[in-house]
């Protein structure tokens, strides 16, 4: 004999949730990793937010902030604020572009380029200890699966 479903309760639901939402579960996924690359780069004094909006600074070909809003997948608000934060200690200059006053443009002062090079072997070292737990190919697969929800214009 089969035994009648169990009637779904707000637990049930909530429990559901917690286990199979992608979101939440990435969102989870994503702290548990930032913490463990903020602690390896503790010795820096920057953040991983801090370091990755540098290294996408150095590495961009278009220096607009509206364009490293868009690689970063930042709002321009968020973006402000760490850049802010980046202009105050000298480590980005921020400027108004001179061909269209309304938009700006940010690099790395030359402190800002010694301080992301002195900032990179304590990356690798965070790399290395996510490497154990979590593989290249994976982490590529992951990362070609969430560009494909909003493709690069």
């Amino acid at each position: 004999m089969e035994r009648p479903a169990q009637p779904k309760t707000l637990v049930s639901d909530a429990r559901a949730v917690v286990r199979d939402c992608v979101g939440l579960n990435i969102r989870l996924a994503a702290r548990r990793i930032t913490r463990v690359l903020d602690a390896e780069m503790a010795e820096t004094g920057l953040s991983l937010a801090q370091f990755g909006l540098m290294a996408q600074i150095a590495a961009a070909t278009d220096d607009t902030i509206g364009a490293l809003a868009e690689r970063a997948g930042l709002d321009q608000s968020t973006l402000s604020r760490t850049l802010r934060t980046l202009e105050r200690t000298g480590l980005v200059e921020i400027t108004v572009v001179e061909a269209d006053l309304r938009r700006r443009a940010v690099w790395l002062t030359e402190a800002g380029a010694h301080r992301l090079e002195a900032a990179l072997p304590a990356w690798h070292r965070g790399q290395a200890l996510l490497a154990q737990a979590i593989d290249a190919a994976t982490v590529q697969r992951l990362v070609a699966a969430t560009a494909a929800l909003f493709p690069a214009p």
